[in-house]
């Protein structure tokens, strides 16, 4: 086949055994790569609620046809497993060096199973698989184990996904990081450290044919050139993800304070011009991308001297106006921690913010903080905080477990403040002040995610209200939600969207790139079905573990009014999200009152065997 290896490594690490699986084209054409190989792997391989720490759960990693090609910003990898954090599927995208080494190594795929007796490392060379010996490692930052694998195998040009303490201690929003990037959110991280498993370590060669290498060179490079100069890039190109955090204070819906507020008074010391002539290093890129949007933010002097971090709004929201704090210094030392420990930054933030309203609110004591005193803006106890739940001490016990848990366990009303959908932590786009971004963190197949329903765009792009709830929002949010998972599954970055003005337009190219690598004769239709046919999986995945209506669903504190900011008053009413379930389970044809997919929808994407 063109565009792949046509080759899936599985390693069962109770056998201590591996062995290759052909992939078919059938397959390949149905469920793309990447994230769509991730969801049919889990859904066809793992049994009926097991424990998502059992050695019965599965991790996937998976490339895209588009990775070694050269399609710009396409060096991606798909990794998912059943969520420790939400108990449902559990799926992330990273980028750069690694899943360019996994393909050239020969692999499409790789799904690991089963629990090692002792903590073990994978090294995958040039197609031959090994089960290294990882006990010297365990204990270490995901940096320390990057750095002592590649000295082990002695080329520093091999590349790393690694686990920390957090992902060791079973933290239930642990990370995989691989070349200071990471895999986030759905605790991934967990799993891996729930079978021993301390990294995965790939090398190769092998190139990748396309179906159309000249044809494909010449629109590849009218994209580069449209990303290095283009206007609908150009914000990427010179800010990163930065500039959101001056945007949504204007537009007052920048939550701050665990939600409380939807302005911050301290916005200003967050703005980039303010951060960049302060604490900017350099541009950090992923491999093969003119769009350069990482930034790398170091200290030099105070109290958080020689801290680093590749900053970009969300760990921007959940350490700073979440949290209260508007010390960037403290925000850069913050997500180095998560880095380093392997912990998804958004979920610790929104923890830590919610145990702050805790403490403030008179739930929690110092007794119960460890002796903290939890308050927002104290950044001091903030990155306290952080440590103790990478290694699960005191309060970051409870907070390890994620909001939803550890607000049932504590009760006394803090549910009503745990900010999260489905068991994990919501994004910094607030939902009251941007409807449609809201509606989609509830519809979200792996919980409270902008990601994966891509909604807010409805609404920063100015195609609906920031307060409309009408009829179009539940189609509206179908189509983005499928043009996500569908740029999952290719795995291009999101932010290269800006090449095409509409989703129409989206898919049409989508689909000839699709068509000069793989040389299947995909057109626009067809890409739109290979996206819902995807997004329809993952549903299918969650039913089978129990979701229901009712999960589909924001916090409590939704349905209060803003205090603040220029979206003052706004709120998300139950007949609100009512009625957009409805138009969204029509759009989709699934069973309106139950919002499960029926046997014609799925018959018709091909799902119904």
């Amino acid at each position: 086949m063109f565009g792949y290896q046509g080759k899936a490594l599985h390693v069962d690490l109770t056998a201590g055994s591996t062995n290759t699986k052909f992939l078919k084209e059938g397959f390949c054409r149905r469920f793309v790569g990447g994230s769509g190989f991730v969801a049919k792997y889990l859904y066809d391989f793992l049994p009926q609620a097991i424990n998502p720490f059992s050695p019965q759960n599965m991790i996937v990693f998976a490339t895209g046809s588009f990775c070694v090609t050269s399609i710009p910003s396409s060096s991606k990898y798909a990794v998912g497993s059943k969520s420790p954090l939400t108990n449902l599927i559990g799926d992330s995208v990273s980028s750069s060096f690694w899943p360019e080494r996994l393909k050239k190594s020969g692999f499409d795929l790789v799904a690991i199973s089963g629990r090692a007796t002792r903590p073990i490392w994978i090294l995958i060379d040039e197609g031959c698989v090994t089960l290294e010996n990882g006990k010297d490692l365990w204990g270490l930052s995901t940096f320390e184990a990057t750095e002592e694998i590649k000295n082990k195998i002695g080329d520093k040009s091999v590349s790393v996904a690694a686990i920390g303490q957090a992902g060791e201690n079973l933290v239930r929003y642990a990370c995989i990081c691989n070349d200071y990037r990471q895999a986030g959110r759905a605790g991934i991280g967990a799993v891996m450290g729930s079978k021993n498993l301390k990294a995965i370590a790939v090398r190769g060669s092998k190139p990748v044919e396309v179906a159309e290498p000249e044809k494909l060179r010449e629109l590849s490079s009218e994209y580069t050139k449209q990303l290095r100069q283009g206007e609908g890039s150009k914000g990427y190109r010179e800010y990163g993800t930065l500039a959101d955090v001056g945007q949504m204070n204007e537009l007052g819906s920048l939550p701050t304070r665990n939600w409380q507020e939807s302005t911050f008074d301290g916005a200003d010391k967050l703005d980039w011009d303010y951060i960049s002539k302060r604490w900017l290093d350099r541009k950090l890129p992923c491999s093969h991308c003119p769009l350069a949007c990482s930034r790398l933010f170091s200290v030099k002097e105070g109290r958080y001297k020689g801290s680093s971090a590749v900053m970009d709004y969300e760990p921007t929201y959940a350490f700073g106006p979440n949290c209260g704090v508007d010390y960037y210094p403290a925000i850069v030392h913050a997500l180095e921690l998560c880095d380093s420990y392997g912990m998804d930054a958004i979920s610790a933030g929104v923890s830590v913010g919610w145990a702050m309203e805790c403490f403030e609110k008179g739930i929690f004591d110092k007794k119960d903080t460890s002796g903290i005193e939890l308050r927002f803006g104290n950044h001091e106890a903030m990155t306290g905080v952080i440590e103790l739940i990478a290694e699960r001490k005191g309060i970051g016990d409870l907070l390890a477990e994620g909001t939803k848990a550890a607000s049932e366990k504590v009760g006394r009303g803090s549910e009503h403040f745990a900010m999260q959908s489905k068991g994990m932590e919501l994004p910094g786009f607030e939902a009251r002040g941007l409807k449609a971004t809201g509606f989609g963190y509830a519809i979200c197949t792996r919980g409270g995610c902008h990601v994966r329903s891509g909604s807010y765009d409805l609404n920063l792009k100015n195609t609906v209200g920031r307060s409309d709830t009408d009829e179009r929002i539940g189609p509206l949010v179908k189509e983005t939600e499928d043009f996500a998972s569908l740029i999952d599954s290719l795995l291009i970055c999101r932010l290269t969207r800006g090449l095409w003005p509409d989703f129409e337009a989206r898919f049409s190219g989508l689909a000839e790139l699709y068509a000069l690598v793989t040389g299947f004769e995909f057109n626009s239709y067809e890409m739109r079905k290979a996206g819902e046919r995807i997004t329809n999986l993952k549903k299918l995945f969650n039913v089978r573990e129990g979701w229901k209506r009712a999960d589909d669903c924001l916090p409590s504190r939704m349905g209060e009014p803003l205090p603040d900011g220029s979206m003052k008053g706004a709120r998300i009413s139950g007949a609100e999200m009512d009625g957009f379930l409805d138009s969204y389970y029509r759009a989709r044809g699934w069973n309106e009152k139950t919002g499960i997919p029926t046997e014609k929808k799925l018959s018709d994407l091909g799902l119904g065997e």
